[in-house]
C-alpha cells in the first residue's frame, strides 16, 4: 500500500480509480474505515473494474450508485458492481464506521468455466449495478460475519480468496432467490457521456474551463450537462471542477514539499487565497492545517 495515498481517491485521466491495493501482486484492498463530513474521500465520484463491498459496523451512512442514493444502517452491506459510478456520503453530520473490501473479480476466475458460468453473468449484467444486503434480508448476517473480521486477514491472500468465494456464493444465492428487481436497478445509457466529461475534466483541470467546453466534451447541451452531473454526483459541473481541484491540492500537500503558490499553479487556481478559500469550503480546514494534520497522523510503514 502507498501510505501517501491513504484517505485519497486517486484517479486516472478517464475518471477511473487507481485502487491502492494492500499488495501490488494481489488485487485486494481491505480497510477498517470511517466517514464523516468534509473528509477527503466523501462525495468523490469514481468507478473501477473492481467490486466494492462495504459493511457498516456502526452508525448510518449512504452510497450513491449511478445517481441513486442508498441509505445503509449498521449491519447492512452494499456490493457495487464493476464500472459503476459511485461514492460514499455521511448523513446528518454523523460519523459512521465500516469495513471496505475493494477487490478485482479476476481473483474469482479460477477457470474459464467458473468465469463464464458464475462470475460474468453478474459482473457484466447492466441491470445489476449494485446489490444490497439489508439488515432485514436473508444472508445479511452471514455476509456481515465474513466482512467484519476481514481486516485481520488483509495480508493473507489465501484467506482473503477463501472468504471472497464464500461471499460470492451468498451473492449468487441472492440473485437466484430474488433476481435484479426494478427498484434495485438504475442503468442509464447516458453514463458514457458523463464518463467522457469526467475524462475531459480530469485531463484539463489545470486549465481555465467553461460549462460549454465540458458539455461539448460529452456531446450534450449545457442543460443536459448540468442534469447529468446533478444525477450522477449531486452537484453542478463547475462545483465538481472546484472539488476536483481541491482534491488535487490535498494530493500535493501530502506527496511533495511544494509551496502553496506552486500548488495553486499546479491545480488551476488563480492565486493562493482563492485556492485556500475553495479548499476550506470542501475540507473544512485550510491547506496549511490539513498538511499539519496529515503529517501528525500518517503512520510509519510497517515492516512486512
Amino acid at each position: 500500500m502507498n501510505v501517501e495515498q491513504m484517505g485519497l481517491i486517486i484517479k486516472r485521466d478517464d475518471g477511473s480509480e487507481v485502487v491502492n491495493y494492500d499488495n501490488p501482486s494481489f488485487p485486494s484492498y481491505i480497510y477498517d474505515g470511517w466517514i464523516e463530513p468534509n473528509c477527503t474521500w466523501e462525495r468523490v465520484p469514481h468507478y473501477h473494474e473492481d467490486l466494492e463491498i462495504v459493511t457498516v459496523r456502526e452508525g448510518t451512512m449512504a452510497y450513491s450508485v449511478n445517481g441513486r442514493t442508498l441509505v445503509l444502517h449498521e449491519g447492512d452491506t452494499i456490493i457495487v458492481n464493476s464500472n459503476q459510478i459511485h461514492y460514499s456520503m455521511s448523513l446528518d453530520g454523523q460519523l459512521a464506521k465500516y469495513v471496505i473490501f475493494v477487490v478485482h473479480p479476476s481473483i474469482l476466475m479460477s477457470s474459464v468455466t467458473v468465469e463464464m458460468e458464475a462470475i460474468r453473468p453478474i459482473i457484466d449484467n447492466p441491470d445489476l449495478p449494485f446489490m444490497r444486503f439489508r439488515y432485514i434480508n436473508t444472508y445479511t448476517k452471514d455476509f456481515y460475519k465474513l466482512m467484519i473480521d476481514l481486516p485481520d486477514y488483509r495480508h493473507n491472500a489465501f484467506e482473503v480468496t477463501k472468504r471472497l468465494f464464500l461471499m460470492w456464493d451468498l451473492i449468487m444465492k441472492k440473485t437466484e432467490d430474488y433476481g435484479p428487481r426494478p427498484e434495485d436497478t438504475n442503468y442509464d445509457p447516458r453514463m458514457m457521456s458523463f464518463k467522457t466529461m469526467l475524462h475531459f475534466m480530469n485531463v484539463n483541470y489545470k486549465e481555465s474551463m467553461t460549462l460549454e467546453q465540458i458539455a461539448s466534451a460529452g456531446n450534450v447541451s449545457k442543460s443536459q450537462c448540468n442534469n447529468l452531473f446533478n444525477q450522477f454526483v449531486g452537484e453542478s459541473p463547475i462545483n465538481y471542477l472546484m472539488h476536483l481541484r481541491a482534491r488535487k491540492v490535498a494530493e500535493h500537500l501530502r506527496s511533495g514539499n511544494y509551496t502553496l503558490k506552486q500548488i495553486a499553479d499546479m491545480t488551476g487556481f488563480n492565486g493562493v487565497s482563492y485556492m485556500s478559500e475553495t479548499f476550506k469550503k470542501f475540507f473544512g480546514q485550510s491547506p496549511r492545517d490539513y498538511k499539519k494534520q496529515w503529517l501528525g497522523i500518517v503512520p510509519e510503514p510497517a515492516d512486512e
